[in-house]
C-alpha cells in the first residue's frame, strides 16, 4: 500500500501572530533566513512523503476548511497526515511513525509528554468525513468519535516539535532558539 500524503496547512490567516506584535505572516517570517513555511516543507521533504500545500489567497475560515481541498486534491492515496505548517521544529521521524502508524489503526494521533500533537493520520477510509468538514474545529470530532470505536492509536513521540507551534511572536523567537541549540 503506498505512503499516506501530507497535508500542509498554510491557509491561516495568522491573526494571533500579527497581534502578539508581528509585522508579516508567521508563515512568511524569517526563521534562520527561510521562511518558517519552508522550513516545514524541508522536513516534508527529507521525510521522503508526498505533500500537498494547502494556501488559498486570503486564508479560510478555519482548519476544517482547510482540510477540505488538500484531502479533495489527493482522494486517490491511501490515507492523510494532516500537518499545521506552522511546527517547524517537527522532525521527519515523527511523520514517518505517524505514517507507519496507520498500517495498525486508521487514525493516529501523536502525542508529546502527554500533549496532543501534530500531524494527525487518517486512513483512507476517513476521506468522507475528511472532506465534509467546515470551519474551524478541524477532525477534532472524527478523532473523538473514532477513539470511542478502538479505532485510534495514540502515539508517544519524543519530539516536542509535534507541540511546538508559532502562534505567537514569543513562540517564533523560542523556535528560533531551539534551532541554533539543535544546529549546534
Amino acid at each position: 500500500m503506498p505512503s499516506p500524503v501530507v497535508i500542509i496547512l498554510a491557509a491561516g490567516r495568522g491573526e494571533r501572530f500579527l497581534a502578539s506584535g508581528a509585522t508579516t505572516h508567521k508563515l512568511d517570517t524569517l526563521l534562520n533566513n527561510q521562511p518558517v513555511l519552508w522550513h516545514i516543507i524541508q522536513v516534508v521533504k527529507a521525510a521522503g512523503l508526498g505533500w500537498h500545500l494547502v494556501r488559498p489567497e486570503g486564508g479560510t475560515g478555519g482548519m476544517g476548511e482547510s482540510i477540505v481541498p488538500g484531502v479533495k486534491a489527493t482522494s486517490e492515496v491511501s490515507g492523510w497526515l494532516i500537518l499545521p505548517a506552522d511546527l517547524p521544529l517537527i522532525q521527519p521521524a515523527s511523520l514517518l511513525h505517524v505514517a507507519e502508524g496507520l498500517r495498525v489503526k486508521p487514525v493516529v494521533v501523536p502525542h508529546y509528554q502527554q500533549r496532543r500533537g501534530h500531524p494527525v493520520g487518517f486512513s483512507r477510509e476517513y476521506l468522507p468525513s475528511l472532506i465534509a468538514l467546515s470551519g474551524d474545529t478541524g477532525a477534532k470530532h472524527i478523532v473523538r468519535d473514532s477513539r470511542r470505536e478502538g479505532k485510534v492509536m495514540a502515539l508517544s513521540l519524543n519530539d516536542a516539535g509535534t507541540i511546538h507551534d508559532i502562534d505567537t511572536w514569543s513562540n517564533f523567537h523560542l523556535a528560533a532558539r531551539l534551532l541554533r541549540i539543535r544546529a549546534r
